[in-house]
């Protein structure tokens, strides 16, 4: 290496080193690497207190998986929450990206037996226990660097080749982590993919003013053009009967998705399939309160009430204690009641 090729490597690494540092600013200060590596008692008390302070539904959620499968989906969450944040949180997109090449790197290091932080200290073991594969975890860290330059898809083929990234991957770490991965994995992954996708698209339908004050616009633009909406639509906060069309039209997507998708909670444990079933409806639940909204998305954002989520929770409870009142053949999946 010649002394100006090495000039360029030093100034690329402190150029760097910069970035990371001005990046880890914006965020919690234990999100950075510890001195030293945790222990895996204390790797795992870290990520189950980031799960339950972070994520209400993981939480309620995680009341229905047994207690051995706990600490996997603790970690598995951890360190989906601080990819999310590594990328969103902060608002500069090459310190964003700078942070996701490191957090890369740590991903590389935990499979070679080098973890340091608490999030890849617990992941290692969950790897370990449930043999699980590099590449979903390294999909989500393409997902949230592709968040740093583009923020149009033309059209929803682009929108679903996103969710093949940001989200289908964390239903297949759940079916590793539930020993789910095996029998019939091509059609459980086709399925659990079409949830995973629909379950994104409620929450992008849900939040298309938060999303367009974010710089982002995740309607497909054909549809756009298609149904007469513009940008300036969604800017002057006012939903018009093209808007309301359109966000009928993109429901109607994501329901017929989430239908599909359910027949999986008949081919999994019943643990899972608890869970499984509870997201879903919570999904079905999003696109009913924007129905009840008559589709305006624009003037208050659509949520579920405290009461639905209740009755959701209940519901899960009483499949859990009495099997047989779980899931039936027959229940509606409309969305038309929890």
């Amino acid at each position: 290496m010649n002394t100006t090729t090495e000039a360029h490597a030093e100034q690329n690494e402190l150029d760097r080193e910069e970035l990371l540092d001005a990046g880890w600013a914006a965020l919690p200060p234990s999100y950075r690497i510890p001195a030293a590596a945790p222990s895996l008692a204390e790797a795992r008390a870290w990520c189950k207190r980031l799960a339950e302070s972070h994520y209400e539904n993981f939480h309620v959620a995680s009341w229905f998986l047994p207690k051995a499968l706990r600490p996997h989906f603790h970690a598995i969450y951890a360190y989906c929450r601080v990819s999310d944040d590594l990328g969103d949180e902060v608002h500069d997109p090459a310190q964003a990206l700078a942070l996701l090449d490191f957090w890369g790197r740590e991903l590389d290091a935990c499979y070679e037996g080098r973890a340091r932080h608490p999030v890849f200290v617990a992941l290692a073991e969950t790897i370990r226990a449930c043999s699980i594969p590099r590449q979903p975890f390294a999909d989500l860290l393409t997902a949230f660097r592709h968040d740093q330059a583009v923020n149009r898809f033309a059209c929803m083929q682009d929108v679903l080749a996103y969710c093949r990234y940001s989200a289908n991957p964390v239903g297949r770490l759940v079916l590793y982590a539930s020993g789910e991965a095996g029998d019939q994995q091509a059609e459980r992954f086709r399925l659990s993919d079409l949830t995973c996708s629909a379950l994104q698209l409620a929450n992008f339908w849900q939040d298309v003013r938060v999303d367009f004050n974010k710089g982002r616009v995740y309607i497909p633009q054909d549809d756009m053009q298609r149904f007469g909406v513009t940008e300036g639509t969604i800017a002057s906060g006012i939903a018009t009967p093209e808007f309301r069309a359109l966000l009928h039209y993109e429901v109607d997507v994501a329901r017929s998705m989430f239908e599909e998708g359910m027949a999986l909670i008949d081919m999994v444990g019943s643990d899972l399939a608890l869970d499984l079933d509870l997201f879903s409806r919570g999904g079905l639940q999003i696109l009913r309160a924007i129905e009840k909204q008559d589709y305006d998305v624009l003037s208050s954002r659509p949520a579920i009430s405290k009461s639905v989520r209740i009755r959701l929770a209940l519901r899960a409870v009483g499949g859990k204690l009495l099997p047989f009142l779980a899931r039936g053949k027959n229940t509606p999946s409309t969305g038309a009641s929890a």
